[in-house]
């Protein structure tokens, strides 16, 4: 059984959000985690899918909010080429009843509207996946971070919750 991990970041913390949320997954399931921009839109066999990215703009990131973070950045930006909002554009649904958990990363202050969790959610249902845990969000303390105190270790923690309950319902298959 494996699952796969695809990300889009900007400044690290959704990266690092996806290393912590694959280490909880190790331990039921082989992970792979993947940069949305060297992501494959064929999913193969995989058991579970978890997307995350950065909330923009109340939801997932555009080409002009990836423009602006970078312009923001000193050090550049992790996903340079595509976000996840187009890989979901291009995601070969053959196998949508694939069981899919989303993750975003926002600000803690001010809590704004919006979600890219939320709104990937979305269009994975639409397209037929079977989501199985609410969206979550993890908190950074500013626009470009870091993350707020704990935020791994729950990120880590989600990460063996979801890995624990695909490994719980292959066997009562």
């Amino acid at each position: 059984m494996s699952a796969l991990v695809v990300y889009e970041s900007m400044y690290g913390n959704t990266r690092n959000v996806a290393e912590a949320i694959a280490a909880g997954l190790s331990a039921h399931l082989r992970v792979d985690v993947v940069e949305v921009g060297a992501a494959s839109t064929n999913l193969g066999d995989i058991e579970l899918l978890v997307v995350g990215g950065p909330t923009h703009a109340f939801s997932m990131s555009r080409e002009h909010t990836r423009a602006d973070a970078a312009r923001q950045s000193e050090h550049g930006v992790v996903s340079t080429t595509i976000g996840i909002r187009e890989w979901l554009q291009r995601l070969d649904v053959t196998r949508m009843r694939i069981p899919v958990a989303t993750y975003d990363t926002r600000m803690e202050k001010p809590r704004l509207p919006g979600s890219a969790a939320r709104a990937a959610a979305r269009r994975l249902r639409r397209a037929g996946f079977r989501v199985i845990s609410p969206p979550r969000s993890f908190f950074v303390t500013g626009a470009q971070g870091p993350l707020v105190p704990g935020e791994l270790e729950r990120a880590r923690r989600w990460g063996d919750e979801l890995g624990l309950s695909i490994r719980v319902a292959n066997v009562d298959r």
